[in-house]
């Protein structure tokens, strides 16, 4: 009869880094892309936060344009003109080039 024999295997010091280190990168590798998509997430919810926000800065920029035409048109000058008692003359204009 023969008996069987209950030997275990050591694992050698090479072995035991290895398998560490596979362990360690199979927590380590889903844990960082989770990370990694999260921060994607944010940068990009900020980025559409951004855009609104230009968006509506461009809104509000050419509602103000539109007000300041509307302000110096002539009939509005006239208007003004009238009410405070001036007189129009357009001799006395002079246009002032930014060049």
């Amino acid at each position: 009869m023969q008996r069987k024999s209950n030997k275990r295997l050591k694992l050698l010091k090479g072995e035991i880094f290895m398998y560490f280190v596979l362990l360690a990168l199979v927590i380590a590798i889903p844990t960082v892309n989770v990370f990694s998509k999260a921060l994607l997430s944010e940068t990009n919810i900020k980025t559409e936060k951004l855009r609104s926000k230009i968006v509506k800065q461009e809104s509000t920029n050419e509602s103000l344009e539109m007000q300041v035409n509307e302000l110096v048109s002539m009939e509005n000058i006239q208007k003004i003109a009238k009410l405070y008692g001036l007189s129009y003359i357009s001799d006395n204009i002079v246009i002032i080039d930014n060049e």
